[in-house]
């Protein structure tokens, strides 16, 4: 008797697949979220090391401004210091479109960790299906020999009984 074929193995295939891809696709969401936080803390380092380098240079202009340095020095810190803040702001903004890109990558996250999830589903429903459809093929297999063995065990019954009548009758 041939092997019963699973008509549906094409779409398990096609399942399979989409979940493997769902799965990459889930794993560069995740890649690219963990990179635009790397790159949101290198963010904030620079703005703090700006921060730092204003505060160091105000106070450097105190210290040199009560011992009586002359005006043009403290014009060239007033520059620096000027200079520094617009870069604190210049960073501060960078902090704020990175805070956003970090958001959509979130979001992007989600979407594919759902995409992902039903993938999953779709896959293990097919998978229950052809386990399934595996026991009833077994089942219908296995009534389908019982029949045949009950059968064949009433033509060797018949058959003893009829030698039996044969062997009384003559």
């Amino acid at each position: 008797m041939p092997r019963e074929r699973y008509r549906l193995q094409a779409l398990l295939i096609i399942k399979e697949r989409e979940k493997q891809k769902a799965e990459i696709a889930l794993a560069a969401a995740i890649g690219e979220l963990v990179r635009e936080r790397k790159r949101m803390n290198e963010l904030v380092c620079e703005r703090d090391e700006i921060v730092r380098k204003w505060n160091e240079c105000r106070k450097k202009m105190a210290r040199e401004m009560t011992a009586g340095s002359y005006i043009f020095d403290g014009t060239i810190h007033t520059n620096y210091l000027r200079g520094l803040k617009e870069d604190e702001e210049a960073k501060e903004k960078e902090i704020a479109d990175q805070e956003e890109v970090i958001r959509e990558a979130e979001e992007a996250v989600a979407a594919a960790r759902k995409d992902y999830i039903e993938a999953s589903k779709e896959f293990k429903v097919m998978q229950k299906h052809k386990e399934l459809w595996k026991k009833k093929i077994e089942n219908e297999i296995s009534k389908k020999e019982e029949r045949e063995l009950n059968d064949l065990a009433n033509i060797v019954h018949q058959l003893r009984r009829m030698q039996g009548e044969e062997s009384q009758g003559v």
